[in-house]
Order: C-alpha cells, then structure tokens, then sequence
C-alpha cells in the first residue's frame, strides 16, 4: 500500500533523530576514556637512546 509510506520514513526519520540525539548527548556527558600510563618501572633500560 503506497498510503503507508511516508509513516514509515516518518517513523525512520524519528528513530534517527533520536539516536543522533541520544549520541550527542552521551558524548556530552560521559568522559573520555583515559589511557593508562605505564609505569616507569616497565620500561626496558637496554635500549639506547638514539636522540642526543
């Protein structure tokens, strides 16, 4: 039925806005993942350093 198809990209068209919605707010409120440092005591201390 042709008749329903604008209720679907309606439907489409709402889910989208809200996801995108959904995104930008969780990327607003949700801090970035930080890396963990490595601890000086991992390092390897046979490597030469090459810059002097």
């Amino acid at each position: 039925m042709p008749q329903m198809a604008p209720l679907l990209w309606l439907n489409l068209f709402i889910f989208f806005c809200s996801s995108l919605i959904l995104f930008f707010i969780f990327n607003y409120f949700l801090p970035p993942l930080t890396k963990m440092k490595p601890s000086p005591k991992h390092q390897t201390t046979k490597e030469l350093n090459w810059k002097w």
